[in-house]
């Protein structure tokens, strides 16, 4: 296992403990030296290049550039293209500006997320950069019926490239997709912190397509630039770092948008009606989503890490340790870790969904091999589970409840 420059053994990548993805594409770039490769979703990538505490911290300070082409790349051309997705979709692009950022989830009829997309529109074409490209082409084309839309899977001919630039593409300059999280979009709203104060306020990222057989030189010329080539290490721990939701990780087939605090960019509360939108509104109305997203700051004392799915737990009663003195025991698991990162600043982290009902200041506890670890939890959503915009009831919910008018307080 390769280890981090000055630590004890790394953190393995996030999803080794899954079986082995052939990807898609690999890219060229896995050729150079010291190029560890990636797994899981992010297989086809690198995941460093040998140096990965100088990767993050080069990413960190905004002169970096990482390689996204294990990302799919759909689009959808035609007249009624706008319309369309907005017709079928969380978000309201019905008249979406050319070289504007937005995403959207497309969600099953129960409000469950089925897809996360990342959406530019260049005047002609409407890109959409998913993790999920062929499933969700197929989706699309099935939902075309008689309006003048045509779906593509590009993947084959378009590949990403990330930047860490708070900037959209400018008339002329290739297709980009600039990251929206975490500013509440207009029709959006929050479970967490206001944006100002949100950590992912610091991340600027947005992802440059290019033609795939010209990645290897796209990226040459950023390096000539003075910007060193990183892997997906040091743009997953940055993405940790800004409570980010990726779809691969902390999404399962629960997941609704309101428990990982995605109603910030990726949800229009106030457009027409789509599948999965009656959901939406009943738990925003209503409040209390079951579960919700948090970031854990993991005990890196004893070397542990977690995999991927491990049990998050809250303590159970303290027990006599060997020493004398006193340890919690492991208790009912609470919920399961979905990404884990080591970053060069806080240490290992990780992002996790957790029931809302666990205490916001409680320490939990991640089952590892050889041990459970403590981590402290950021609250990412809040555990009363209701929105700053949220309706106010209009009366009490159960007859006889309240002060009945007639006989003052």
């Amino acid at each position: 296992m390769t280890t981090q420059p000055g630590t004890e053994p790394a953190a393995t990548p996030a999803d080794a403990d899954v079986a082995p993805v052939e990807p898609r594409h690999r890219s060229p770039l896995l050729a150079r030296r010291g190029a560890g490769a990636g797994a899981g979703p992010d297989a086809g990538v690198a995941w460093h290049y040998g140096d990965p505490t100088a990767e993050q911290r080069a990413l960190a300070r905004g002169g970096a550039v990482v390689d996204q082409s294990h990302l799919g790349v759909v689009t959808v051309t035609g007249p009624d293209r706008l319309t369309w997705l907005h017709s079928l979709t969380s978000q309201d692009v019905a008249t979406l500006a050319p070289r504007t950022s937005t995403e959207l989830l497309v969600l099953d009829p129960h409000g469950h997320v089925e897809h996360a997309v990342g959406v530019v529109d260049d005047g002609a074409t409407t890109w959409l950069l998913t993790e999920t490209a062929p499933a969700l082409a197929a989706w699309l084309d099935r939902m075309r019926f008689m309006l003048r839309v045509e779906v593509a899977d590009v993947t084959d001919a378009w590949a990403a490239i990330g930047e860490p630039v708070d900037a959209e593409g400018a008339e002329g300059e290739p297709v980009t997709w600039r990251d929206p999280w975490p500013r509440t979009a207009p029709g959006g709203t929050r479970y967490g912190a206001e944006d100002a104060a949100h950590p992912g306020v610091d991340r600027p990222w947005r992802l440059v397509l290019v033609p795939r057989e010209r990645l290897a030189d796209e990226v040459r010329a950023r390096e000539a630039a003075g910007w060193p080539l990183v892997g997906t290490w040091a743009s997953e721990a940055l993405r940790v770092e800004a409570w980010r939701p990726r779809a691969t990780h902390e999404v399962d087939d629960r997941t609704i948008p309101h428990e990982l605090d995605w109603l910030r960019t990726a949800v229009h509360l106030h457009k027409g009606c789509y599948r999965g939108q009656e959901t939406v509104a009943r738990v925003h109305n209503l409040g209390r989503p079951p579960r919700r997203l948090v970031m854990l700051h993991l005990d890196g004392s004893g070397h542990l890490v977690p995999e991927v799915g491990a049990a998050v737990r809250l303590p159970g009663a303290a027990a006599p340790t060997a020493g004398g003195g006193e340890a919690a025991e492991p208790g009912r698991a609470v919920g399961r870790v979905t990404t884990v990162a080591r970053h060069h600043e806080l240490g290992p982290v990780a992002l996790a969904v957790v029931k809302r009902s666990v205490p916001e200041d409680a320490v939990l506890l991640v089952d590892c091999d050889g041990g459970a670890v403590s981590a402290g939890q950021e609250v990412v959503v809040r555990g009363e589970g209701v929105t700053a915009d949220r309706p106010a009831p209009r009366g009490p919910l159960t007859r006889g409840l309240g002060q009945h008018p007639m006989l003052g307080p």
